[in-house]
């Protein structure tokens, strides 16, 4: 796949996913007489069983989608590294300690955690963001600990504590941006991530309720129509892989174009 298609499916999801409050839309609109309608010229994707476009559904799904994926890594990714680079810039106790929290986290499966806590606080958008990012934080601090481990002992680093400078200055200023691009990759994958994890948090019961649209959601309510009416299942499945796909891609080439070993082997 060239990398101008993951570009371009992933501008498509996020362009709708922002303009989906001003398209034409009526993903909540029931209409009888279509009840499991196939894809036709008035109805591209079919309708669903309450006889709602499964079109618009997928486009009002694919808000959802985005509005997840992107809170979840930007909380996760600004936890997760404020913690994880203080750990690794300060060492000794506090250092011990956020890496066993870490431990204990990384010993427990993440979408079973995310489970667990979706339970616990109730279905809702908001909820399923906060349990996937209490989830999410740990590979990001993990990334920023070991680069900070890395950067923290360069001469720019030893000049400006010499100068006095603060060491929260000293973070935030010289070391997390040089840790920048390993974390924006991470990110991107933890965007895909977040999409599969809310995919299945919905088709759970445990994410956004209805009437209000999720690709995980559709697929549940369409499992038990498979064989009369497979564009229920087939239409968000393949939103869901087209856009975990584009961005995986996209993930991979941005890794190669910062990675700088890579560049000088290729040179």
């Amino acid at each position: 796949m060239q990398p101008v298609l993951p570009v371009a499916v992933v501008a498509l999801w996020a362009l709708v996913a922002l303009l989906g409050p001003w398209l034409p839309l009526a993903p909540d609109r029931v209409d009888l007489p279509q009840i499991l309608a196939a894809p036709s010229a008035a109805l591209p994707l079919g309708a669903d069983d309450l006889g709602r476009p499964v079109l618009d559904r997928l486009l009002s799904g694919a808000r959802t989608a985005f509005v997840v994926g992107v809170g979840v890594v930007l909380v996760s990714a600004i936890i997760g590294a404020l913690l994880g680079g203080a750990a690794g810039f300060a060492g000794g106790w506090f250092d011990l300690v956020v890496v066993r929290v870490i431990d204990v986290f990384l010993a427990f499966p993440g979408i079973l955690l995310a489970i667990a806590l979706a339970g616990i606080l109730g279905p809702g958008l908001g909820n399923v963001i906060v349990a996937l990012s209490v989830v999410g934080w740990v590979g990001y601090a993990r990334l920023a600990r070991a680069q900070i481990l890395s950067l923290k002992q360069r001469e720019h680093v030893t000049a400006a504590r010499a100068l006095g400078v603060a060491s929260p200055r000293i973070l935030l200023r010289h070391l997390l941006p040089l840790a920048l691009a390993p974390l924006v990759v991470e990110a991107t994958f933890g965007i895909a991530a977040a999409v599969i994890a809310e995919a299945g948090l919905s088709f759970l019961g445990l994410g956004v309720q209805p009437p209000e649209a999720s690709w995980g959601s559709m697929i549940r309510d369409g499992v038990g129509y498979m064989l009369v009416a497979p564009h229920l299942v087939l239409a968000p499945g393949l939103a869901v892989m087209t856009v975990v796909l584009a961005v995986n891609l996209l993930g991979d080439r941005l890794r190669d174009h910062l990675d700088v070993r890579s560049l000088r082997v290729a040179q």
